[in-house]
């Protein structure tokens, strides 16, 4: 049984404590679907498809954003039953053979029927990856897992919107932070060119989208990619010359480490996009293509 985290139970986490798991997430992603099958969840899921009016029918509105959300998801043979009840946790769904599974929500969405599509896009993105065998191990990291694909392949854009915040009370499904939301969004919207914040309807959904994507833009900004500033880049050389000095640093820590020595050293980064970790020789300007993702990333090593 999967569970999606409970909402406006203490206060809220904010900034990036789970951004390496975040960045595995990503990259084990681009490995299990590949750049191609990636590219088949383009368009976000739209907000009226999604919509549930104060005056629709409880049972079959669910029903009917599970039916859209299970769409998106690419999943045309998983018939989900919906219904309600007391729980400690947000939902839960039972993940069986199939061909239906059970989803059970929180009776507190009876009376908050706006947040009902980000709960169902969780527990519908857990019968995904149960479908494709991809998972992590401990229930914190799948849980992690389980947000970041949710956003990464358009439908996370409703966790994100779910999180509300004043002095009185606070309210946030899944694991992933306001923040760390916000980065998978950024990561998304710079592969498919696609702005998400239009579809905010939280106040405090807009500050964590663009808190996220400030520190997704600083992924793309570290040495030996091009984009480095001053200081990366000036950091970078000294590196270099000590793993030259040394016969190259097999340390991974940090955006990048050095393999090596002499004329064969070699630099290892993280890929912007997907995270994969590539390597290249140390030769000046080049050009290299993530054996992962695909991305071409102009480097100068």
């Amino acid at each position: 049984m999967a569970h999606t985290n409970a909402s406006g139970a203490g206060p809220v986490v904010h900034g990036f404590p789970h951004i390496e798991t975040v960045r595995a997430a990503i990259t084990a992603l681009y490995r299990r679907l590949s750049a191609d099958g990636i590219q088949g969840y383009a368009t976000s899921v739209l907000p009226a498809d999604v919509a549930f009016a104060d005056h629709d029918d409880l049972h079959l509105g669910a029903q009917r954003v599970a039916r859209a959300l299970v769409q998106h998801l690419h999943l045309p043979d998983a018939r989900m039953i919906v219904g309600f009840r007391e729980m400690q946790h947000a939902a839960s769904v039972e993940l069986a053979a199939g061909p239906e599974y059970f989803i059970e929500l929180n009776d507190r969405f009876r009376r908050h029927r706006r947040d009902i599509g980000a709960a169902l896009a969780h527990e519908i993105t857990h019968v995904l990856l149960h479908r494709l065998g991809l998972e992590f191990p401990g229930t914190r990291d799948n849980e992690i897992l389980t947000d970041t694909v949710t956003t990464y392949l358009g439908a996370g854009w409703l966790l994100l919107d779910a999180f509300r915040e004043d002095g009185v009370s606070s309210q946030k499904l899944g694991y992933l932070t306001p923040e760390e939301f916000g980065y998978v969004l950024a990561k998304r919207a710079a592969v498919f060119g696609e702005d998400p914040s239009p579809w905010f309807t939280s106040p405090q959904a807009y500050p964590a989208y663009r808190a996220g994507a400030a520190r997704a833009l600083l992924d793309s900004r570290q040495p030996p990619l091009v984009g480095a500033g001053w200081a990366g880049r000036r950091r970078y050389a000294r590196d270099r010359r000590v793993a030259g000095e040394r016969g190259g640093v097999s340390s991974s820590a940090g955006p990048y480490s050095f393999e090596g020595g002499g004329a064969s050293l070699r630099v290892c980064f993280s890929c912007p996009t997907c995270g994969q970790r590539n390597r290249v020789g140390v030769r000046g300007r080049v050009r290299v293509r993530c054996g992962v993702c695909g991305a071409v990333l102009t480097c100068d090593t």
